[in-house]
């Protein structure tokens, strides 16, 4: 039986989204009173690597051409398909170092006027629903260039079992209502289900950090708005791999008033990739005297019980050989010879080496640098460290948008922020407390033993 055509809804190709959401965001939010201002240009150099993008997509469409032809035809078209992955991921690590030194930079900037959107608040709420809406119409719909869309990266292990374990749940509820289904096809709607929750949690995320945190409803509305109409998004809209980390990332940074909270998120984050927990050198000095032991310990909790349970599952599985594969990362060891897609294929680990000692040595000084930090420091650092590992992490670096957009854009739209620190802690408050008493115990243990030896 054939669908209504009414129902034959798809997004535009790559290229039109492309042109499509830079008007409309321009449209929506440019200052045209004040041209030159820095929200401009950043609005417009969101869309700096969409053009790498473009390139990897035809980049990948000559191989998969030079594949099917073969012969002296199939090797000039590979040839020319290798040179164009290589323009490619040099442009999105050219346009990954422009906003890390912008993210860098932001740390300097005090003065941030308030956000006034060309449109208002409803209407800005209305079109980030539909594009969310339509979005996962198109996401959840079975077509053919969907079922054969590429994973974008090597999923963590705590991804694959999440989706094993969303798919099997699937699988027995259809047995037990006497229904069957194709293994695959409950796959793919337990991956796709995954990837949708995660961008609504995202943009709810804005939203509310927005709303409470920014002083202004419109703020995260916007925010959570341009979430949806980037071409990242919908680039990578089935990447579940990708924003489930990011979401636990943005409810962090909305608990930041609440260090043990914050912990426990940024510690189920680092359950579902390895890349947040390069976040922690960063958000402990964030704490600093300020609840660090606190988040540190809840921080710790989180990452030991969410990679725990992952690990004795794989331990357990039929072969027990799961968690040596979780373990062989190579892409994340810059000191091993690069096996996967990136600027890196075909180069000796010890060109990586030296890019990956420097972002290290970054990392040690944001731990310090501001010796205070508020709100402000801790959205752009993030954002810096994020993007960093784009430029050693050899499984097609500079890809992985979706970690660090939700920051760009909270970056992009944030007002003065410097009266937005974690409170401090009161005097004889959680470990104090429990430190005193404790001390207090030993000094009465001590007086006790010298009156009875009088």
């Amino acid at each position: 039986m054939e669908s209504s055509i009414f129902l034959d809804f798809q997004l535009p190709n790559a290229t039109t989204w492309f042109y499509f959401s830079l008007f409309l965001t321009v449209a929506l939010f440019f200052q045209f009173a004040r041209p030159h201002s820095v929200r401009n240009l950043d609005l417009l150099t969101l869309f700096l690597l969409v053009p790498g993008f473009l390139i990897l997509q035809e980049a990948a469409a000559m191989l998969a051409a030079a594949e099917r032809l073969g012969g002296a035809e199939g090797a000039v078209l590979e040839s020319r398909g290798m040179r164009e992955r290589t323009v490619g991921y040099g442009w999105l690590l050219v346009g990954s170092l422009y906003w890390f030194v912008r993210a860098i930079l932001d740390v300097t900037l005090v003065r941030r006027p308030p956000l006034t959107a060309n449109l208002n608040t409803a209407g800005l709420a209305w079109l980030g629903l539909a594009l969310f809406v339509a979005m996962t119409a198109v996401a959840v719909r079975r077509t053919p260039d969907q079922a054969s869309q590429e994973q974008v990266g090597k999923r963590p292990a705590t991804i694959e079992h999440v989706q094993d374990t969303a798919t099997a749940v699937v699988q027995q509820a259809h047995n037990t209502n006497g229904r069957h289904a194709s293994p695959d096809a409950i796959r793919f709607w337990a991956e796709r289900g995954l990837a949708m929750s995660g961008h609504a949690a995202v943009i709810v995320g804005l939203l509310m950090i927005g709303w409470r945190h920014f002083g202004d409803i419109k703020t995260g509305v916007a925010a959570a708005a341009l979430y949806t109409l980037v071409p990242y998004t919908a680039y990578n809209i089935s990447q579940f791999h990708h924003v489930l980390p990011t979401a636990f990332i943005v409810w962090a940074i909305f608990c930041y008033r609440r260090p043990t909270l914050a912990g426990w998120l940024l510690g189920l984050a680092v359950g579902c990739g390895v890349f947040p927990a390069l976040l922690f050198p960063l958000w402990f000095g964030f704490f600093s005297q300020r609840g660090a032991m606190r988040f540190g310990l809840a921080f710790l909790a989180a990452s030991v019980t969410s990679v725990g349970i992952t690990a004795l599952a794989l331990l357990l599985g039929p072969t027990g050989q799961g968690i040596v594969e979780a373990l062989n990362l190579t892409h994340w060891k810059p000191w091993s010879a690069p096996t996967t897609e990136s600027i890196w294929s075909g180069t000796h680990w010890a060109y990586r080496l030296p890019l990956f000692v420097l972002f290290v040595g970054f990392l040690g000084s944001v731990t310090f640098w501001p010796a205070r930090k508020n709100l402000s420091h801790l959205i752009a650092q993030s954002a810096a460290v994020l993007i960093g590992i784009q430029f050693w992490h050899a499984d097609r670096g500079g890809l992985y948008v979706l970690w660090y957009l939700p920051l760009l854009l909270l970056m992009v739209f944030r007002p003065n922020l410097t009266a937005a620190e974690p409170p401090p802690l009161a005097p004889g408050s959680g470990l104090t407390r429990l430190a005193g008493a404790a001390w207090r115990r030993v000094r009465s243990g001590a007086t006790n033993e010298k009156s009875l030896a009088v």
